[in-house]
């Protein structure tokens, strides 16, 4: 199976504009992540997919660049315009703001293309401050290891812990946290950008949930992995610290 490590790039964030671009221990941010991607056996290549030429000109020193639409709504569009295009049985959308992302959970979540249309990587939720925060996205699978529910609410609801303080909690049931790294066979990623956004995409602003609303199976690989990613200005320092051990 011929699989493209896609790493959507856009210049503009409110946050933190540039960031694709920004010095992290000497190189750019996304030549971090090109090269932890690069160390994933199980893809044919890497694509850097930008609408921007200032990021573009940066990349292709140092891997493929394709150049994307400026309308797309989201990084999977971006991905699959790429995708669309380029010759590939599928493609792995990789975060472009973890300059530390394992090369081990890429090649999980591309082994998991095998036998299900997408897939994505979660892991067991160990800190108390991540049970009920919305910004730590939980999963809840099935018994073959397929997605039934993403949901920035805490899920399940264990009613016989639910008195107890969030330590017992934790304890009483294995809550997964969602990974935000994904991969799609080819023919599932064209076919789900084409789908309209959905009352429970619209709700929970998770667009991972319009490939469940429309009947696609998402395979959740699960791993013990703690992402680290630079979402604004100060988390760099603590990057670099991270590179230098």
């Amino acid at each position: 199976m011929r699989i493209l490590g896609v790493i959507p790039a856009r210049y503009a964030s409110t946050r933190f504009p540039g960031k694709p671009l920004h010095p992290i221990a000497g190189k750019p941010l996304v030549q971090h992540v090109v090269e932890r991607c690069k160390q994933a056996k199980s893809l044919s290549d890497v694509i850097v997919a930008t609408d921007d030429s200032r990021i573009a000109e940066v990349a292709r020193k140092f891997c493929r660049v394709e150049m994307t639409s400026d309308q797309h709504p989201s990084g999977t569009d971006r991905v699959a315009e790429v995708a669309g295009r380029c010759e590939c049985d599928a493609a792995v959308n990789i975060q472009g703001d973890e300059p530390l992302i394992d090369p081990a959970i890429i090649n999980a979540v591309a082994r998991a293309l095998a036998d299900a249309p997408m897939s994505t990587a979660a892991t067991p939720i160990r800190d108390a401050a991540e049970y009920d925060n919305p910004n730590v996205v939980k999963v809840v699978v099935n018994a073959a290891g397929r997605a039934l529910y993403f949901s920035r609410r805490t899920i399940p609801f264990v009613r016989d812990a639910a008195s107890r303080p969030i330590a017992e909690q934790l304890a009483a049931f294995p809550f997964l946290k969602h990974l935000g790294l994904y991969g799609y066979r080819r023919d599932a990623l064209l076919k789900l950008v084409r789908f309209p956004v959905g009352a429970l995409e619209t709700a929970e602003k998770l667009e991972q949930l319009r490939a469940l609303e429309n009947g696609i199976d998402i395979a959740v690989v699960r791993v013990f992995y703690e992402s680290v990613g630079v979402d604004a200005p100060e988390d760099v320092g603590r990057v670099e610290a991270l590179l230098k051990r």
